[in-house]
Parts: C-alpha cells; sequence; structure tokens
C-alpha cells in the first residue's frame, strides 16, 4: 500500500471554499512567532476521497479485540460491553467542564461518589481516590501514600521489596517514590520465596509490592505468612491489583491484610486496554491512610456532594480535576450490570479459560510452572530449539492462523522461564474460540518438528511479512523521507523490502 505522499498529486486540493468577504487578515499577527514560518510544508495534495480510502486501508489492517482472540498475557485484553462505551459518552458527562460549578456536576460527583463504596466492597479497603490516569501511576501515587505514612510517624525507611514475579512497572514505581528497591526471588513455584523474605524484611524496609495473581498468573499461596512478615516489621502490604479479573467476587485483598489496593480499571473493569483508550489506576486505602490520599475526593454532606480537600497530611494533588472521568463511568455501568455473582463468575471463567488452555497445550509447550494457574498460564517453545525454532518463530506463524500472538519472552527470570509463551484467554472468550487457538498451537507443533523453515520464514498470510526487527528498531521509518533515504542506502528495490 502507498505511503498518502506517493499518492499526491500537485495541485489538487481536497477542498473547495468560497472566497470569504473579510480584509485581508496578516496571519503571523494571530499567531506566536514560533509557530510562524515562511518555509512551505511538503504535505500531500490529495483530495477529500483520497484521504477517506487511505486512512480506511489503514484501519482495515489494525488488529484488536473485534476482530478475535487478544491472548496478551499480563495484559488482559478483552472484549468489553459496547453499552458501556454508549453510557459514558452520553452528552451530560462528556460536556461536563472539569472547572464546572458542584451544583451543576452533582451527577457527575454522586457518580465517583458510589463507584468508591462499589469499589471499597469489591476490594475490602476503605476509601480510593479515582485521580491516577494509569496503572503506573497509581503504583506511584500509592507508594507516594506509604512514604507520607512513615514520615508522618517520624520513620525513616527507604526500602521497598519487589518480588521478582512483580507487576513490571513496580520496581521504576518505588525508585521514583525515593526507595531503594530490594528484589524477592520466586521460589521453584513461582512464588514469592518466604524464607528469603523473612531474611530481607526489617526495620528499615517500609513493605511489598506484591501482584497476585503474579506476572506468571500464579496465585501465592504464602499470603498469611507475607502478611505477618511484613506487618511483623511495621511494614505495610502494597496489592498490585493489575490481574483483579482472576480475584474479584472471589477474594478481598483487604481481608488479606493488605494496606493499599491498586486496581487498573482499563484492565479489569470494561475498559479497552492499550490503544483503545486512556487508563485509571485507582488507589484504595485502608482507614489508617485515608489522611494521606491525593486531594480531592468526592463528599455527601447528607445533600449535596463536594470536591473535597483532604487535609494537610495529603501527598497533594496527582493528577487535575477528576482523573479520566469517562473511564469511571464504564467502570460503575460495568460493576452495576454484573452484579456480585458476575464479577465471581467472570473471574472463574478467566481462571477455568487459562487452566483449559494450559491443560490442552502443556504436552505440546512445556509449561514454566506445571500447577494450576489463575488467570494466565506460562507455556515454553524451549524443547523446539533442537530444531532450529524459537518461540518468535511459534508466534509469528500463529498469525497466519489468524490469531493475535500471546505475550512471548515474558516473564524472564531464570532458571524457570525460558521461551517463554504467556497466554491470558479471558473471560470473554468462548470454548470455541479457545478450541481453535489450541489447534492452531498443535498444528504449528507439528509443523516445526516436519517443516521447521515454514515457522523460520512466518508470516506468510499476512499484509507485512516478518521485517527485521533489529533495523526496525535502529531505523523506524517515521515518514516519506526516512523511507526513501534508508532505500537509497540500502540499494532496496520495493520488492526487495516489506516497509
Amino acid at each position: 500500500m502507498k505511503l498518502i505522499f506517493e499518492k499526491s498529486v500537485k495541485a489538487r486540493d481536497g477542498y473547495s471554499l468560497p472566497k470569504d468577504l473579510f480584509d485581508e487578515v496578516d496571519i503571523k499577527s494571530c499567531i506566536p512567532a514560533y509557530a510562524a514560518t515562511d518555509a512551505k510544508k511538503a504535505l500531500s495534495e490529495v483530495s477529500e476521497v483520497d484521504v477517506i480510502r487511505h486512512f480506511t486501508k489503514l484501519s482495515k489492517f489494525n488488529y484488536g479485540v473485534d476482530d478475535g482472540l487478544y491472548p496478551l498475557g499480563s495484559c488482559t485484553m478483552k472484549y468489553n460491553p459496547k453499552v458501556n462505551e454508549k453510557l459514558a459518552s452520553l452528552d451530560n458527562f462528556v460536556c461536563a467542564p472539569p472547572l464546572a460549578p458542584e451544583e451543576t456536576v452533582q451527577g457527575c460527583l454522586e457518580l465517583m461518589y458510589d463507584l468508591n463504596k462499589l469499589l471499597c466492597e469489591v476490594t475490602g479497603v476503605d476509601q480510593y481516590t479515582m485521580a491516577p490516569a494509569s496503572g503506573a501511576h497509581g503504583e506511584l501515587t500509592g507508594v507516594l501514600i506509604m512514604r507520607q505514612h512513615f514520615v508522618d510517624h517520624d520513620d525513616k525507611r527507604h526500602k521497598m521489596l519487589v518480588p521478582d514475579s512483580a507487576h513490571g512497572t513496580n520496581p521504576a514505581s518505588c525508585t521514583m517514590g525515593g526507595f531503594k528497591m530490594i528484589e524477592v526471588r520466586s521460589n521453584e513455584k513461582g512464588t514469592v520465596d518466604i524464607k528469603q523474605l523473612k531474611d530481607l524484611m526489617d526495620e528499615d524496609t517500609a513493605g511489598l509490592y506484591l501482584t497476585n495473581p503474579n506476572t506468571v498468573g500464579l496465585y501465592d499461596e504464602g499470603i498469611r505468612d507475607i502478611e505477618g512478615i511484613v506487618h511483623g516489621k511495621g511494614g505495610l502490604l502494597y496489592y498490585d491489583g493489575a490481574n483483579l479479573n482472576a480475584s474479584f467476587g472471589i477474594m478481598r485483598p483487604g481481608d488479606a491484610g493488605f494496606d493499599i489496593v491498586h486496581l487498573n480499571l482499563h484492565k479489569s473493569f470494561s475498559t479497552p486496554h492499550g490503544g483503545g483508550g486512556p487508563g485509571s489506576g485507582v488507589i484504595g486505602v485502608k482507614k489508617a491512610l485515608i489522611p494521606y490520599l491525593p486531594t480531592p475526593i468526592v463528599t455527601f454532606d447528607g445533600k449535596k456532594y463536594h470536591l473535597s480537600d483532604v487535609g494537610e497530611k495529603s501527598i497533594g494533588m496527582v493528577r487535575a480535576f477528576w482523573g479520566n472521568f469517562a473511564v469511571l463511568v464504564k467502570t460503575y455501568a460495568w460493576i452495576l450490570s454484573m452484579g456480585p455473582d458476575g464479577l465471581g463468575n467472570s473471574s472463574e471463567a478467566s481462571v477455568i479459560n487459562a487452566n483449559y488452555v494450559l491443560a490442552k497445550l502443556k504436552k505440546y509447550y512445556r509449561p514454566a510452572y506445571d500447577r494450576y494457574c489463575g488467570h494466565e498460564c506460562v507455556l515454553t517453545g524451549r524443547d523446539y530449539k533442537k530444531y532450529g525454532i524459537k518461540t518468535l518463530d511459534i508466534a509469528k506463524r500463529l498469525m497466519d492462523y489468524g490469531f493475535h500472538p500471546p505475550t512471548i519472552y515474558f516473564p524472564h527470570f531464570e532458571p524457570y522461564a525460558e521461551e517463554t509463551i504467556m497466554v491470558e484467554p479471558p473471560e470473554s472468550e468462548s470454548k470455541e474460540v479457545l478450541d481453535e487457538f489450541i489447534d492452531a498451537m498443535i498444528k504449528i507443533s507439528n509443523e516445526a518438528k516436519a517443516n521447521p523453515e515454514l515457522l523460520k520464514s512466518a508470516p506468510h498470510n499476512t499484509r507485512i511479512r516478518r521485517v527485521d526487527d533489529v533495523l526496525a528498531a535502529k531505523r523506524p521509518i517515521l515518514n516519506y523521507d526516512d523511507e526513501l533515504k534508508l532505500k537509497d542506502e540500502l540499494k532496496y528495490k520495493d520488492e526487495d523490502i516489506n516497509f
């Protein structure tokens, strides 16, 4: 497919307007000096229909959850009901100005107030802040709350424990929050090594980040021991709920002793994850930590709802206005539509799906941990190395069967995680779809043994064939000039390289 610049025809216009009756205006007097230039911009000259057809074709190149299974492990790329998108786009929500007087947005504030109560009930904590704009932003907010708590108690703790199976952004978040990150190794079961945790937890350690199920998709069986060790030394427990879609309606982190709970509403609670929309990494805390929450929070005096200041111990504002409000609307609608039984059923389906895939495929792709998993399973392609096949080749070949590849080469800690294939078949997928995926993976297993060259040159049926990954990373093509320059440098013809 040609670039939009290649479709350009000199002097072709995409619009036609009558000449206005106003006096000539000096454009430079209307815009800042830094934005004005006499240089002619290299813009494509195309008609409206050229533009529409070009970008419509481009949009059809994408793959998303509306096209089929999107089994990215550690990501929860699930289908979300369209009715929740519709509700979030209602005029009174979309057009509510963030600086509007409180009395004009009582409905918005009431929704946030009620959503706080719902999330507290789901997770077993006492108050949420809706401000954080993403998962990592939520992590940072949580660690700043922890730091403020210890500062308020004149406790100079400077270390934070992070398991090697934690969510990937945890180490960066605790470092940005001013703590020294200390890694806790996993045991042979893929969960926290209790003995090492006991050795590392001391009076200089603020607490422990814990993702449960963890980033290997495994429930940590030692939660009670972990809670006793961390709280026994005066530390706090932070629950990274990025994988809560395997737990809600079944267990509540607050009941297990966690002091701070982080949720990714854009993964578990009906908002598209990734390029599909903004995030919301809300943070919930137990009663003792409420004074340190970001300000403001929504309160109710019995007659009106207010955006109220948390108080002088608050960590301050972490984001302007109301957070990503549309995400909150979708979450609120989804929870109400599901109800407590629906939430529990959703988690059960997620766990059943993952264990079904694991059971069907472990004969062909040796598991990193051969045990029951949570919402995702970790298989490996390490046994195919003797055929010259890498996990990357398996993932590329899967595209020929019409599936988006799972997460590969993650998790990556040794000795258990090698050539990993991390599959998360979320609760929105049917058994029929999972069977099609399983059949494709089994066929690829047979192909890897009988005809490895077929995998090494895959994909064969996609619009873009296998690219040079190293070249793509070092020399990305960001515009038409980049393409021409790279072709000239490498002496490639159009048919020799697939851009």
